[in-house]
């Protein structure tokens, strides 16, 4: 058997945790690759709404496991408070989620030093969450972090050791901090993380394979986050592309199937970095307002703009994407023209590949389309989709050659129409 993926083509928040959530059904255990707490993947169903931090998107469909694999950075006291609020809604939850040993933790003296770096940068902040996901994956890349199986081999020595060079960080800093009280909490959320199945993952994953079971992989944040491959250094510290499932889990490239894609009907993104459609008129406020674009995590304000077929491309082709899902088509209901970004002008010359660099001399050239002008919140089938979104998704089609296999039209697993199997 192989193993699927889906992740995000843009910058995040295209709306995975949705249709992991759908797709569940398919698979019999779910996997999230990549991340920490920092990326808020939201469910709607049975009128009621979910935000899950670290915990995969397949949680809440009964008798499937769920794992976080080893590319997941987790802390104990944000992972503690995630379960905590689960486990009136998911049944038997200690028994479907395993926790990969070779998962790192994020201590509560890496949150202060996130806090610590980011107010050192000035006007050059990234617009980290302060989660402390940065200094964990520093920990992790310069070979000083803690992982999920040390809470079981000699825990005490090596915690203490890691907080006291953190400490001196903070001091060379001259960081005012207070560590009493989140360490009390995280302590708590160690725990509450012994409750759970510790597991060699990549030793179970393969093992699953080999026993003919299929997994879908989870991924967090979007293509053009990625660590190597995003708008640097205004991305995330993980690998959040196809490859990145491959190290986040410990399956081999061979073992990929399908690569599922998504991306909203338009762009968004929160914090600093480039955005080269991005809007700061009433049009990008309608979006806001119609998509609901605030951080499902942080509560922040996102920057909107129009779709992106030059950034979409470039994740399209570093993903190996197999299959697209559009989400948020509904937010467009209203408008006569829609907008679509089909190259650059860099210096004055046109480019459709996506730069080295994004900076204030790229200018984004539109193509402009027929605005479907229908509530497509109610739709239940391809059959009911207006000629002009019709229209619209050939254009993407042809223009991003890849199929749109999923369009998602309002926020709960139900608004979901398959066009394809």
């Amino acid at each position: 058997m192989s193993v699927d993926v889906l992740l995000g083509l843009q910058w995040g928040d295209e709306g995975k945790g949705k249709i992991v959530d759908v797709l569940t059904p398919h698979y019999d255990i779910i996997a999230r690759f990549q991340g920490g707490p920092n990326a808020g993947h939201t469910l709607e169903f049975d009128g009621k709404k979910f935000v899950l931090r670290s915990v995969p998107s397949g949680i809440f469909q009964g008798g499937k496991i769920n794992i976080i694999g080893n590319g997941v950075v987790l802390d104990p006291a944000l992972f503690k408070a995630e379960v905590e609020a689960l486990e009136t809604s998911c049944s038997n939850l200690a028994s479907r989620l395993y926790i990969s040993r070779k998962a790192h933790l994020i201590l509560p003296t890496h949150r202060l030093l996130d806090h610590a770096y980011e107010s050192q940068k000035g006007a050059g902040k990234i617009g980290t969450t302060g989660k402390g996901i940065g200094p964990a994956y520093t920990d992790k890349i310069s070979r000083n972090g803690l992982r999920v199986g040390d809470i079981e081999y000699d825990f005490e020595k090596k915690y203490r050791d890691a907080v006291s060079r953190h400490e001196t960080l903070l001091r060379q800093m001259n960081f005012d901090y207070n560590l009493a009280p989140l360490e009390e909490e995280w302590l708590e959320g160690i725990k509450a993380l012994k409750r759970f199945r510790l597991i060699d993952s990549d030793q179970f994953i393969n093992n699953e394979l080999r026993a003919g079971k299929t997994i879908l992989a989870e991924g967090a944040q979007g293509t053009l986050l990625d660590i190597d491959f995003g708008s640097y250094p205004f991305v995330t510290s993980s690998n959040t592309t196809t490859a990145g499932a491959c190290t986040g889990l410990g399956v081999a490239p061979s073992r990929i199937g399908k690569v599922y894609g998504i991306f909203k009907a338009y762009c968004t993104r929160v914090g600093s970095g480039p955005f080269p459609t991005e809007l700061f008129d009433a049009t990008g406020q309608t979006f806001r307002d119609r998509g609901f674009e605030y951080g499902s995590v942080t509560g922040r304000p996102r920057r909107c703009g129009w779709i992106d077929l030059v950034a979409l491309r470039y994740a399209i082709m570093i993903d190996g994407v197999t299959d697209l899902i559009m989400t948020k088509p509904d937010v467009l209901d209203t408008f006569e023209t829609i907008r679509a970004c089909v190259a650059y002008e860099i210096d004055g010359k046109e480019t459709e590949d996506f730069p080295y660099e994004i900076s204030d001399n790229v200018r984004p050239l539109y193509v402009d389309l027929s605005g479907w002008q229908t509530d497509m919140t109610k739709f239940q089938s391809e059959d009911e989709f207006p000629e002009e979104f019709n229209a619209y998704l050939t254009f993407l089609e042809e223009t991003l050659g890849v199929r749109i296999k999923i369009v998602s039209v309002g926020p709960d697993r139900e608004q979901t129409i398959v066009r394809y199997e």
